[in-house]
């Protein structure tokens, strides 16, 4: 192709210092999933058209106390991933995977080619573009952002903890998340050394 007069073409690789040779597209959905929801298995399915496999890596937020530990928050999301693959065959592979640290070191480690990225709203919109292109410079590797299906445009965990320890009807949350969280947040509420049953105790919110 001839370039255009006046046209300058931008060293592309020169500016990506990491670069994923792998043989197939391999992308990370990353979050701490604490429960996981309906709008995060919404996006997951959408990504699972776009890649050859994905690792849905569950990671830790420092910033918050976890509702669920690592491997109820592993084993959770594992059976819901392999309802979604027996429902649909078709679409990329899913493995689920826990990790600590930063997200671009984890997705180094994987091979990945991308970094997933639920979109719900304008509001997420203008975080997620802050970070991916932190992670673009840091690191080389290119977000791709997935915009949820309509329903779920203001489904949080947060919303979704908050609901649950406040006394809102844990049944209630249906629309929100999969039988198999609503069954587990049960249980959380009747645990007071758990903070969802120390919330539902106390009536407070973070």
């Amino acid at each position: 192709m001839t370039e255009s007069p006046g046209l300058a073409t931008p060293d592309i690789d020169a500016a990506v210092p990491y670069d994923a040779r792998v043989g197939s597209h391999l992308a990370i959905y990353t979050g701490s999933f604490d429960p996981i929801t309906l709008g995060h298995l919404d996006v997951l399915a959408r990504t699972r058209k776009l890649f050859d496999e994905v690792i849905l890596a569950i990671g830790r937020n420092p910033n918050k106390e976890a509702l669920f530990t690592f491997d109820e928050r592993l084993s959770l999301a594992r059976q819901l991933v392999a309802d979604m693959t027996a429902a649909e065959p078709r679409g990329a592979r899913i493995r689920v995977e826990h990790y600590t640290g930063l997200t671009v070191d984890y997705a180094r480690s994987v091979g990945a080619c991308a970094i997933v990225r639920g979109i719900r709203n304008i509001t997420d919109l203008a975080g997620e573009c802050q970070l991916a292109i932190t992670n673009r410079q840091v690191a080389g590797i290119e977000t791709v952002f997935i915009v949820t299906g309509e329903n779920f445009a203001y489904t949080s965990s947060s919303l979704i903890k908050q609901i649950a320890a406040l006394g809102g009807s844990i049944d209630s949350l249906s629309t929100l998340v999969p039988p198999l969280v609503i069954d587990a947040l049960r249980r959380k509420r009747g645990d007071r050394s758990n903070p969802l049953g120390r919330l539902a105790v106390d009536g407070l919110v973070e």
